[in-house]
């Protein structure tokens, strides 16, 4: 199997593009096809072999990752953000070990460490409700989107990144639409990714996308029971990381839109599918 790595950035972090990129070309034992998608910033100076793509407008996020994977070959892909970096020059020689040797394994997560020796790690990082040891390996129901890899059949079976979400859960929607084809969802606690440890609070369109893109996961892909649950379980566990008056008109303006807007085409998980989640240990209700 071969990967086609998407590696994103808006040229705001050279030196965290620079070891993302070189952390690519360093793999060994696989075969990588490597694009540089910038989003509002057109890259250049990259090494032989790198291709870039373009987007003069600010496309988000997930739709920016979308952009990328047209433009490389693999039956694998890979997505890197410009803030992370692969640990080992086997990293994918891995990866690739653990989709050859799992025919259903749909998309796996790295685990990710602190850049820094002794830095702070986020809890985002570990996609488990209970964290435990984040050197151990377990499936799970959604992922950090930093360091991805996943087939690309299931990757367009799937459709792909939410483009709509912007920023925020985006990992959560497409592991939801894999484990809903019927593959699974694992997280790598052998394999690790880089990334800068975590500082200060979150900005307040983080409160008004995390708001918003919970809603429309609920309308998306919940029963109306489950759906009420599950936005109201995350407005709960949210109110702790609100410290001023401006985030909580963030986050209800999040809810509010999440209420009124399109949120995009319904299709509800299957019954199985939410059964499997269960068991994984993160029923679709937190």
């Amino acid at each position: 199997m071969s990967f086609g790595c998407v590696l994103l950035t808006m040229g705001r972090r050279p030196e965290g593009l620079r070891l993302a990129l070189g952390s690519l070309l360093a793999q060994e034992g696989v075969d990588t096809d490597v694009v540089v998608v910038g989003n509002t910033w057109e890259p250049t100076g990259l090494p032989g072999g790198v291709r870039a793509v373009h987007s003069p407008e600010n496309l988000g996020i997930p739709a920016g990752r979308n952009l990328g994977v047209p433009a490389v070959e693999g039956d694998l892909l890979f997505f890197l953000d410009d803030d992370a970096s692969l640990a080992e020059p086997d990293a994918l020689a891995r990866v690739e070990r653990r989709f050859a040797d799992d025919p259903a394994l749909g998309l796996l997560q790295l685990r990710v460490e602190p850049q820094e020796p002794g830095g702070a790690r986020s809890r985002d990082w570990v996609p488990r409700l209970r964290v435990g040891d984040p050197a151990r390996s377990s499936d799970v129901t959604a992922g950090w989107e930093g360091a991805v890899a996943i087939r690309r059949a299931v990757f367009e079976a799937a459709g792909g990144w939410p483009g709509d979400f912007e920023f925020v859960h985006e990992g959560i929607d497409l592991a939801w639409r894999v484990m809903d084809a019927g593959y699974r969802v694992a997280y790598a606690g052998e394999i690790v990714a880089l990334h800068p440890s975590p500082t200060g609070f979150p900005h307040g369109y983080t409160f008004y996308n995390g708001a918003r893109n919970r809603v429309w996961l609920a309308r998306r892909h919940l029963p109306l029971p489950l759906a009420v649950v599950y936005v109201a379980n995350f407005a709960l566990r949210s109110l702790p990381r609100m410290h001023s008056a401006a985030h909580a008109r963030e986050a209800l303006r999040g809810y509010r839109d999440g209420l009124r807007g399109p949120g995009g085409e319904r299709k509800p998980l299957r019954a199985h599918t939410l059964v499997r989640m269960t068991r994984a240990g993160r029923p679709p209700i937190m």
